[in-house]
């Protein structure tokens, strides 16, 4: 750890403030608590499962397991967890095997996604692959155990994200992989939105993906219950395989061991790549991730592209006129089915104006002058949609979402001069704590408004301070029980993480947590060269590089690609299927050889002296402008300002 750790207050957890108890309370009388239609749907054609979800690797290192969990046995919500939220993270314990009618089945809570196997004639067909191998192999473990041993025909990735291809390696083996014999099918432009959200900005996502997802928190009534979307994020090892057929156009149609399926796509709905599939020999309808049992998030706190929600509504819309009244059963890559032509229609419906309804009223009062902010503070939902349990916003939330509809439309700049170029937040701090009088009275006048439940602002002003002066125990105290508070009532999983997991990281720091390992040589391989040269060039430190002017000839003798690498002006660029007469160096070697040097299996002078790479020119050019390339931190602060200078 680092960091202060101490002050006046506890570094523990703390219990919930009068004002969240009454808060709580209120909320219960306001939904319809009694309706357990969503719980008897989420057992519904249950066959068995591993005990506690308990998943490992061959080293015995336990990538999953729900039995932390087991504090959600109890019936009500303390006051300490949203009660809207308890009741999602109680239906996100239901895993297993589940039948969703005979022939199409579902491992469900072995991950936070699910993976859906579909029979064909002669064997079963694996759509999404969680996020880890070894969830995947254990999630077809359990199928064989109850439904017997069926070849793996066809892989079918629906989108883009991690937890839906995660763990292909553990339904392809190596032979089918080398083979080509099991097609692994995807919508189109998957591989390039897969590295550019996953590789790219990987470093910065997967730090702020620990304030979204809470994966380092204690599990507990005071800590993690839940991500919304399913219980956590699964820990295991990860490889990513390059789709071998792509989905070009929805009315696509393929016919996979026997079983036709027509698809639709879906581009920047929930993902930039995704595809919805209707089975008409089972009467199954799969929207993926675009129609699950909550309002989904059209901005994820981790970053992402911001999503279309009137491109979202829209498919939603097309999904019903292509498959309304035929689909008897709708499953999605999360959470739990729903059974019945009527209620299929329904959901759909009311999932689709419910991103409608976001995206209009949105623009309404964007066009009337509101600031994102303040269409934050006076969207509603209406009352037919927020009383529909699927439209909680235990993932996204209208608060947050409506913020990023205004984002994709205008941008970052609300059009106020004066917050086109404000200070930074370690000089406004100082700024706004001098303003206040001084750092006693902003903490008097502070812990008065806690008092009254006004965490919000709280939050604000005390979060100014500890950016003044980060090393204020009493800041970072008042700060985290604030936070902590307002993670309390958070009906949004996501928001609870990011309130509970800052407040943690205020009283103890940012956890120490081991580096980041090499990328997969999986991985690697499935990366097109031109990928791996942008992440090269993200990777350049610009200053650095200031007078340098690097050039390097790249020739691929098992792909038969030819580049040259450019620096120049501070920036890293490459042209394809050339070389330069001028170049500093040139370098002859297999493709798969620069994976095995990325992925750390063995080092450049070393691949030379193997004669795996040979060389005109002088090759220190290279070294030089390995030099001038930055190692990105696996941790950052966020909550505080930063503890080491970034140049």
């Amino acid at each position: 750890m680092n960091a202060p750790v101490s002050g006046n207050s506890s570094k523990e957890p703390k219990d919930a403030s009068e004002a969240m108890i009454a808060a709580q309370q209120a909320l219960l009388g306001s939904l319809p608590f009694a309706d357990m239609t969503d719980f008897d749907d989420a057992a519904r054609g249950f066959l068995g499962s591993i005990d506690q979800a308990k998943v490992a690797t061959a080293q015995g290192r336990t990538v999953w397991s729900l039995e932390p969990y087991a504090f959600l046995e109890a019936e009500e919500a303390p006051p300490t967890v949203n009660p809207s939220l308890w009741r999602q993270a109680k239906l996100n314990m239901h895993h297993g095997l589940f039948e969703v009618v005979p022939g199409v089945y579902q491992v469900r809570g072995l991950d936070i996604a699910n993976m859906t196997l579909i029979e064909g004639d002669t064997g079963v067909i694996v759509v999404d692959t969680l996020t880890s191998i070894e969830g995947a192999r254990a999630a077809l473990d359990l199928y064989y155990q109850h439904r017997g041993n069926r070849p793996v025909t066809a892989v079918i990735f629906t989108h883009t994200h991690t937890d839906h291809w995660g763990g292909a390696r553990g339904v392809v083996d190596e032979d089918a992989l080398s083979s080509g014999g099991v097609p692994l099918i995807a919508p189109n432009l998957f591989m390039e939105h897969a590295v550019s959200e996953n590789i790219i900005a990987g470093p910065a996502m997967l730090r702020r993906a620990q304030y979204q997802f809470g994966p380092l928190l204690a599990k507990g009534p005071k800590g993690h219950v839940d991500c919304g979307l399913g219980k956590t994020m699964a820990a295991g090892g990860v490889a990513l395989l390059r789709p071998t057929d792509l989905i070009m156009a929805t009315g696509d149609t393929r016919t996979i061991d026997g079983v036709s399926f027509e698809f639709q796509m879906a581009p920047n709905s929930e993902a930039p790549a995704e595809m919805h599939f209707f089975v008409p020999r089972y009467r199954l309808l799969n929207l993926a991730e675009n129609c699950t049992h909550n309002f989904h998030n059209l901005l994820p706190f981790r970053g992402a592209d911001v999503r279309d929600a009137l491109a979202w509504s829209k498919y939603l819309g097309e999904a019903l006129q292509l498959w309304g009244g035929k689909a008897e059963v709708m499953c999605g890559q999360h959470h739990w089915p729903v059974w019945g032509a009527s209620r299929v229609d329904t959901m759909i419906r009311e999932q689709r104006d419910l991103y409608k309804f976001a995206h209009d009223q949105t623009l309404r009062l964007m066009n009337h002058g509101l600031t994102a902010s303040e269409i934050a503070e006076q969207i509603t939902l209406p009352k037919s949609l927020d009383g529909a349990w699927h439209a909680r916003g235990y993932y996204g939330h209208i608060r947050h979402n409506v913020k990023a509809i205004y984002q994709k439309y205008l941008g970052w700049y609300d059009a106020n001069p004066v917050n086109l170029d404000p200070l930074p937040p370690v000089e406004a701090g100082r700024k706004y704590v001098e303003y206040m009088g001084g750092a006693q009275t902003l903490l008097s006048r502070a812990r008065a408004d806690f008092a009254k439940g006004e965490f919000r602002f709280v939050a604000q002003a005390v979060g100014h301070l500890v950016f003044a002066e980060p090393d204020n125990l009493d800041a970072r105290a008042l700060l985290a029980d604030t936070l902590e508070q307002l993670g309390f009532a958070a009906e949004s999983a996501t928001w609870r993480n990011a309130y509970l997991f800052g407040a943690q990281e205020l009283r103890h720091g940012m956890p120490e947590i081991p580096a980041r390992p090499a990328m997969p040589r999986e991985t690697l391989a499935a990366l097109r060269t031109e990928q791996l040269w942008d992440v090269l060039g993200v990777r350049l430190n610009g200053p650095k590089a200031e007078g340098r002017h690097i050039v390097l000839n790249w020739t691929f003798t098992d792909t038969g690609e030819r580049f040259v690498l450019t620096l120049q002006n501070c920036a890293l660029t490459y042209a394809v299927g050339v070389q330069a007469s001028t170049a500093d160096a040139g370098f002859t070697l297999a493709r798969s050889t620069l994976d095995e040097v990325i992925a750390k299996a063995t080092t450049f002078p070393e691949a030379v002296a193997a004669a795996k790479i040979s060389f005109v020119g002088n090759p220190m050019r290279l070294a030089e402008l390995m030099s001038l390339m930055d190692e990105f931190p696996r941790m950052f602060e966020i909550v505080e300002p930063k503890r080491a200078a970034v140049i």
